[in-house]
């Protein structure tokens, strides 16, 4: 899964991005223009249910599911008609999963909001546009591309049709996702990497007093009314202070604030779920693995994503739920317990399946 992080100035993305690498590199300075070049990093998906197996399996190794971040250069007025910087930020985006907003909602008069107010509406309305105008640039170009070839050729001349009403409402400022598009347009426009036609997830960065609410009451705030967009409340500051922490150190100061999870922990799988994403485990060869996988994936191509031959030669699979087998501390334990589920190529695979795959080479 790969997220680009986007922002404007001074709306807490660098201190957030610390704490969501846990590293310090990204200049968290109280003044706009400080990140210029991307910095990626892999981050790893925590979930305490891995520690749980390998404590019950008696397994060495824990590789949790991963994450791409990608932060790059903050986002003004008109950058995607710069002739450096801003295209250079809007090119490094196009063929990401998802954009993540970061959102400011926090107030400190001592963090001067690029726009001199806080203002989540409008911050959202300046990255918005410039992402339509990105958008509006890549469709015209590939109309003045295509438009010769479409006189002779009937399905260029349908995708050159979608060319023209996907811009037509980009130019009355719809985000390509708004647009209703059927399976055949999308397929036109798959190639165009839009950047409005993104699983669009905010972050938005509120003080603690504001960390409890709820998305629903998030999106009223920031003026967004749609089913398909994610938004989650964070308090980079929070996350930050939490950096040096042991993990059980970190369980205590969350439950001291009420909170069953850090924040961040929540960002991320509420990115995975905006995706259609979710992992299944294995327990097997000494260590104990999440596998990212799209949601009603079967189990022939959850074994897929492990090497392509299991796949090919699936045969069938050992399914325990990951409680059964913490329960019971051990397969056979748990297959004697009669908690070991037999299933075939036709089963769909759920997040808190652990599996065996058996396969023929």
């Amino acid at each position: 899964m790969k997220i680009w992080i986007v922002w404007l100035p001074n709306v807490g993305k660098s201190t957030l991005f610390n704490a969501l690498t846990k590293n310090y590199s990204a200049d968290a300075q109280n003044f706009p223009f400080c990140t210029i070049e991307p910095n990626v990093w892999i981050v790893n998906v925590n979930d305490e249910r891995l520690e749980k197996i390998r404590e019950a399996v008696k397994w060495q190794k824990i590789i949790p599911a991963t994450c791409e971040f990608t932060d790059i250069a903050w986002i003004v007025a008109w950058a995607s008609k710069w002739e450096g910087l801003g295209n250079k930020f809007l090119a490094n985006i196009r063929e990401v999963d998802a954009i993540l907003q970061v959102v400011r909602l926090f107030e400190d008069n001592n963090i001067i909001h690029v726009d001199g107010k806080v203002d989540p509406k409008v911050d959202i309305e300046v990255i918005n546009s410039e992402l339509i105008l990105a958008d509006i640039e890549t469709v015209e170009k590939r109309i003045i591309k295509d438009w010769k070839k479409a006189r002779s050729d009937k399905e260029i001349a349908k995708a050159v049709d979608t060319y023209k009403k996907v811009l037509e409402n980009l130019n009355t400022w719809v985000l390509v996702s708004d647009m209703g598009l059927d399976e055949d347009e999308l397929e036109y426009v798959y190639d165009l990497h839009l950047l409005t036609n993104k699983k669009f997830v905010y972050a938005c960065n509120v003080s603690e007093e504001m960390i409890w609410t709820s998305e629903e009451e998030l999106k009223k705030i920031i003026w967004i009314d749609n089913d398909n967009v994610r938004a989650v409340a964070v308090s980079a500051k929070l996350e930050e202070d939490m950096i040096e922490m042991t993990q059980e150190e970190k369980r205590e100061f969350l439950e001291d604030m009420g909170l069953s999870w850090a924040s961040l922990d929540n960002l991320i799988k509420t990115s995975y779920d905006a995706l259609g994403l979710e992992y299944y485990f294995t327990a097997w060869e000494k260590e104990v693995r999440a596998w990212t996988i799209k949601k009603w994936a079967t189990a022939p191509q959850a074994a897929w994503v492990i090497h392509t031959d299991f796949e090919k030669g699936f045969i069938k699979a050992d399914v325990v739920a990951w409680d059964d087998l913490v329960e019971f501390w051990w397969w056979s334990r748990a297959r004697e317990n009669g908690k070991v589920r037999l299933e075939w190529k036709d089963y769909v695979v759920r997040d808190w399946d652990v599996m065996l795959f058996k396969f023929s080479k």
